[in-house]
């Protein structure tokens, strides 16, 4: 009886599917069916040696050598021989026979040496003999004749598997290999897909995440500009002059509006207006568009009234002007931004305007601010109060007697200005057409000029007391020197005249004043020598920009004194080939009453609620100040004597000097210089031996014929001593 360890543990022992190279531990044999033990004879030897050597094709196709699982593995563990397979019988009986070890032939019958060599045979041609189909069934079949040894398999059945299990393990290895590919693509596509994801992750969380964030809240997040309360303007008396006052300014926000054109009607029907004006800033892009701004408060509360879906109001303020058209070229205007545009508006803008400020909030759907959400206010910082010098007061009487005198003149235009001499402040000023800030639908050309500092013109005799100032002040002449003056001169084929014809006589220099003698000038100028008189017009500041604190300041115009010719120099000295602004003769007229010194003339007097004040230059013009009362003796004269009487104040003293001065013809086609019977007529002067420094110069341009304008003087500076109580001195 076999030893029953041929049998495989659980562990051991396998199917036909299991692989070729499994093997099983198994002990060594008890003895070897080819060593010649056992039964003598039981094996034959054609038998033995019909089995196939070790290099034999035969032997390495046969399935002892493929190491199929089942009985032959076990049958070698168990020390007997190899099961050979036979053919498969026809009649499907297992056909598996077994050499019986030794000591047991007899109990399958006998051997069968030619049977066992023609199924080598057979097994050598067919390596894939098929094992019966009991074998098939079974897996594990008997040896014919009930045979129990070692319960081996049918060696047909274990080869035939084992082939068939070397087919499926290769086609199994070939889809298992496909099958790894796909499981190997899929994982790098999904890889690939991963990164990708991951990427655009990390680039939306971590690379654009602040900008989109931001992004997002700018389309959520209303701005609302806050205007800041702009600075208010006193005069020198603490009147208001200009002032910020409470007003609504509307806006919508388009993407609230359920209606264009019905809000659109209704905003026109109380703002005015077409309905189509409004209907295009209410189907605007975005969420903010201007509807009206600065409205007056009352007007906007009968807007809000309507409830009108996505028409919002902001407080705000608006420039509000008390005193209309007076003073207002002075002032100025402002626009919708609450920004200066012209004057002391535009001048001071950056202390008057003050800084801006915002108000952001989180808006929903419908606009309104979200309940919780951010909201960041800028506060807006409002601008300063100033005081300037100007009196309302006085400026209104200058403006209305200026409108009076250049009518009764039937001139094209005017201007007029007092300016206290010991101060540089200017207290009144104003030219025509005048300006209403507080009402800009209408503005008349020119109208917000200042036209006193804005224009030059050629100031005729009124230049001449800078030439008799020159003349004492170097001492060329007295007053009571004289000079032989014909009835013209000739110069470069050009003839001079007075304004008056007459015979050639003799005049002192203050004669030459009184009767403002265009030749008599021009040889006292001579004697003087023009080199020394063109240095002294530039001394006293008639050529360079005052530096008055007023926009378009003009400088004026004055060829190189080198470059003169004759004639011009004989012009110069009279007024003529040289122009001016009116401040600039106003500012020299104050140097002889503030003893020779000129203080720029300005209109700011105090900045409210400021450390720093403003400071003007002061700088004297006239180095010889002992003429100066000479000079002053021979400018009331002309008012008592010469061409100014119509100036002359009962009680006081004054003194000033008249212009008459041509007009240049700037037409392209024109033949000659100057225009003919029309002037520039002009009176400046001042009140000396006084309390007051006042200076006031009166203008009219264009008028016809040879007229004064000396009568407005005498008014203005009498309305002048009225109000200020102005005094005179004895002496």
């Amino acid at each position: 009886m076999a030893d029953r360890s041929d049998k495989a543990s659980p562990k051991g022992r396998r199917g036909a599917n299991a692989p070729a190279n499994t093997r099983s531990k198994a002990k060594a044999p008890v003895s070897s069916p080819l060593s010649g033990q056992g039964q003598k004879g039981a094996v034959p030897r054609k038998t033995a040696t019909a089995l196939p050597k070790p290099d034999d094709p035969a032997r390495k196709a046969s399935p002892g050598w493929l190491k199929p699982p089942g009985a032959t593995r076990k049958a070698a563990r168990a020390g007997e021989p190899p099961a050979v397979p036979l053919p498969a019988r026809t009649s499907g009986r297992a056909a598996s026979r077994t050499t019986p070890p030794a000591g047991n032939a007899g109990s399958g019958g006998t051997a069968r040496p030619g049977k066992t060599a023609r199924a080598a045979k057979v097994a050598q041609a067919d390596g894939n003999a098929r094992p019966s189909r009991a074998a098939q069934a079974t897996g594990n079949a008997r040896p014919a004749g009930g045979s129990r040894s070692g319960n081996a398999r049918q060696s047909g059945g274990s080869r035939s598997g084992g082939s068939r299990q070397g087919t499926q393990a290769n086609s199994d290895a070939f889809a298992g290999q496909r099958a790894r590919l796909r499981s190997s693509f899929a994982f790098v596509l999904f890889s690939a897909f991963a990164l990708v994801f991951l990427g655009r992750l990390v680039f939306l969380d971590i690379v654009v995440a602040e900008e989109y964030s931001k992004d997002a809240k700018e389309v959520r997040t209303a701005n609302i500009p806050l205007s800041p309360r702009r600075g208010t303007i006193y005069d020198r008396n603490g009147v208001v002059l200009a002032t910020s006052i409470d007003a609504t300014t509307i806006y919508a926000d388009p993407t609230a509006v359920t209606d264009v054109k019905g809000e659109s009607a209704q905003l026109a029907q109380l703002l005015g207006g077409q309905a189509a004006d409004y209907e295009e800033q209410l189907s605007g892009e975005g969420t903010f568009a201007w509807v009206k701004r600065k409205v007056d408060v009352e007007l906007a509360d009968k807007v809000a009234a309507l409830e009108l879906p996505g028409i919002n109001f902001a407080p705000d303020t608006k420039r509000f002007y008390p005193n209309e058209s007076v003073g207002g070229q002075v002032l100025g205007i402002v626009n919708v931004d609450n920004v200066g545009v012209s004057g002391i508006e535009l001048y001071y803008n950056d202390i008057l305007q003050g800084t801006p400020g915002v108000r952001r909030y989180e808006r929903g759907a419908k606009g309104l601010p979200i309940p919780g959400g951010e909201v960041e206010n800028t506060p807006a910082v409002n601008g300063q109060d100033i005081i300037i010098s100007l009196d309302i007061t006085m400026q209104a009487y200058l403006e209305q007697r200026l409108v009076q005198e250049v009518g009764d003149l039937e001139g094209k235009g005017g201007n007029a200005m007092v300016m206290d001499g010991g101060t540089g402040e200017i207290l009144a000023c104003a030219s025509l057409p005048y300006l209403n800030p507080g009402d800009t639908s209408h503005i008349e050309q020119r109208a917000t000029e200042l036209r006193g500092i804005t224009d030059i013109y050629e100031p005729g005799s009124i230049f001449k007391t800078a030439a008799v100032a020159a003349i004492l002040e170097q001492g060329v002449m007295t007053p009571d020197d004289t000079l032989f003056c014909p009835a013209f001169l000739t110069a470069n084929g050009y003839e001079i005249y007075d304004a008056h014809a007459r015979g050639a006589e003799v005049m002192s220099l203050r004669q030459i004043l009184d009767r403002s003698s265009n030749i008599g000038i021009s040889l006292a100028a001579e004697k003087l020598g023009f080199d020394i008189l063109y240095q002294k017009i530039i001394d006293y500041g008639l050529n360079d920009e005052t530096g008055v604190d007023f926009p378009g300041e003009a400088q004026g115009l004055l060829a190189e004194g080198s470059e003169w010719s004759l004639v011009q120099s004989y012009n110069v000295s009279f007024g003529q080939g040289v122009s001016v602004t009116p401040l600039q003769m106003v500012r020299f007229y104050g140097a002889l009453i503030n003893e020779g010194s000129a203080i720029t003339p300005h209109f700011l007097i105090k900045k409210l609620d400021a450390i720093d004040q403003p400071l003007f230059e002061e700088k004297q013009i006239i180095a010889n100040t002992a003429m100066l009362p000479v000079l002053t003796s021979m400018l009331e004269t002309v008012v008592t004597n010469g061409t100014a009487t119509d100036a002359a104040i009962e009680g006081y003293c004054v003194a000033g000097k008249t212009g008459t001065a041509q007009i240049p013809n700037t037409k392209a086609t024109a033949d000659q210089g100057y225009l003919e019977g029309v002037y520039n007529i002009s009176f400046v002067g001042f009140l000396p031996h006084s309390s007051s420094q006042l200076v006031c110069f009166v203008g009219a341009t264009e008028v016809p014929g040879e007229r004064k304008v000396t009568a407005a003087f005498r008014d203005i500076m009498a309305y002048a001593i009225d109000r200020y109580k102005i005094v005179p001195y004895e002496g």
